[in-house]
């Protein structure tokens, strides 16, 4: 049986931990992250809840792996970015720092334009 080698990657905040181990040519994601003991590491990792990828991109836990691949196991959003990024944009209409018709930068020539 041919093994290869990966990293399993989980990051928090201040912290973050790589893991390299090497499996079976074969082997799947959750396996491999089962066999990284990174599950004893972090007992909030849910792999019926956390998302995992390979290198950025989404995968499946039953992914099959290859050599130099990188698993990382993401955590759940905090927020939701798109209701981040309306709020901010709310807050620069009310203090005038965003034209409140097109909610971009403040145009002065269209105020003159307007009352002509």
């Amino acid at each position: 049986m041919k093994l290869i080698h990966i990293e399993v990657v989980y990051a928090l905040p201040t912290q973050q931990t790589v893991l390299s181990l090497t499996v079976p040519e074969a082997g799947q994601v959750q396996e491999a992250i089962e066999q990284s003991g990174i599950l004893q590491q972090f007992p909030e990792i849910d792999l019926n809840t956390n998302m995992v990828g390979i290198f950025g991109k989404q995968v499946k836990l039953d992914q099959v792996l290859r050599e130099g691949d990188r698993i990382e196991i993401y955590r759940p959003l905090l927020a939701d970015p798109k209701e981040i990024r309306r709020k901010r944009a709310e807050q620069a209409k009310a203090a005038g720092r965003a034209d409140k018709v097109t909610g971009g930068r403040p145009d002065p020539n269209r105020a003159r334009r307007n009352k002509a």
